[in-house]
């Protein structure tokens, strides 16, 4: 009997995340979707969007093309910061003939597409589609989820350059040549849909920009620079009574994050300064370098390299907790790797968890600021 391999299609669900209230995080009420895991029918869209990541090659282009350089003026100054220019282009010619592989794969399915860049994906975008296919990798994968509010529109991920990109939210690799096979499968409802917790995250407080600034289109200007400071200035003016300001209402964000959430100062250099409960706990003044709160298809990412640890550092504290106790502690090479890998793997969680895992950044404790806890599982956060 040939067994027949089934493809994941993901659906977005949200919780609820933080309220970021002046200099403290307040805890509001999470939203569960319950959906069987299987589909009832093939699964066929009428209208399909394509959102692409932009690749090195055309990030060099737009970068200088004001400058007027041309082609060879480019090559040159790739060549000038160690950047192979034919390197580069033999990246983006196969993300573009893998891009245009998928377009040509729908359309013979009469299935209408729009290839949008990732600069141009917007609300309008996510409203008109069915489905959504992020063509890149899995940072492509992460701006395209962010956007689409709805838990019942689908996202398939297809990494268009796989022996550069891991894309573990991808579907497997083997698909990004085989896609047709990938698209029949869909239509005959051979796929599982696999559910993944996000978190919407209020803000409440005074300071607070209404226009979400994208940071991957957008580096923080001189003049944004400023701003912050300013912001932060007024934020001490006012807890010491100097200035007076009324007090935004909640806002909600409009975008759902996948992975997780950072809190902290716009300013990388500064410490964070705040106030923080979980799950209805005591308060507690921190100071750190802020804050990140993921939700289980984030526990794989930056949080699991926060907190993850290295066989060295093990292997100390074994060697320490051996001589403070007597204790015949082993300390082989394989033991080590077990313990070691046993925390690691206990950092990692479902996709679909209710729960949430927050870690506090470099904690500085001091007579002023305390950490009870550096990291752990939050029902509310």
């Amino acid at each position: 009997m040939t067994r027949r391999s089934v493809v994941n299609l993901v659906c977005l669900w949200n919780r609820a995340g933080s309220l970021l209230h002046g200099n403290s995080l307040r805890p509001i009420h999470t939203s569960i979707c319950n959906t069987s895991s299987q589909p009832k029918a093939g699964f066929k869209p009428e209208k399909v969007a394509v959102v692409t990541k932009t690749t090195r090659y055309e990030f060099e282009q737009q970068r200088y093309r004001y400058a007027g350089l041309s082609e060879e003026d480019l090559k040159q100054l790739l060549a000038m910061k160690g950047s192979s220019y034919s390197g580069l282009l033999e990246r983006h010619s196969i993300h573009t003939n893998n891009v245009e592989h998928i377009v040509k794969s729908l359309r013979r399915e009469d299935i209408e597409v729009r290839v949008v860049k990732r600069g141009e994906y917007d609300e309008e975008v996510v409203r008109w589609a069915d489905a959504i296919i992020s063509a890149g990798g899995d940072g492509t994968m992460l701006l395209v989820a962010s956007k689409v509010l709805s838990k019942d529109k689908p996202v398939v991920g297809v990494n268009t350059d796989p022996e550069r990109s891991e894309g573990h939210l991808c579907l497997p690799v083997r698909y990004t040549r085989a896609f047709p096979e990938a698209l029949e499968k869909l239509c005959r409802g051979e796929f599982r849909w696999l559910w993944r917790q996000r978190i919407r995250l209020h803000l409440e407080g005074t300071g607070i920009n209404p226009t979400p600034v994208d940071l991957h289109e957008q580096q923080l200007s001189l003049e944004q620079h400023s701003q912050a400071h300013r912001i932060t200035t007024m934020d001490s003016q006012r807890r010491t009574g100097t200035l007076h300001e009324s007090f935004s209402k909640p806002n909600l964000l409009p975008i759902r994050s996948l992975n997780e959430i950072f809190i902290g100062e716009s300013l990388s250099s500064r410490a964070s300064y705040y106030e923080i409960s979980v799950d209805d706990g005591p308060w507690e003044k921190q100071k750190s370098s802020g804050l990140s709160i993921c939700t289980g298809t984030g526990s794989k990412a930056w949080s699991y390299n926060i907190n993850k640890l290295v066989e060295q550092a093990v292997e100390e504290v074994l060697k320490i907790g051996k001589s403070q106790t007597g204790l015949d502690i082993p300390l082989d090479r394989d033991f080590i790797e077990k313990v070691t890998d046993e925390y690691n793997e206990s950092l990692v969680f479902s996709p679909d968890d209710r729960r949430l895992f927050y870690s506090i950044r470099e904690p500085i404790v001091n007579r002023v600021f305390s950490s009870s806890r550096q990291r752990g599982f939050a029902s509310k956060s």
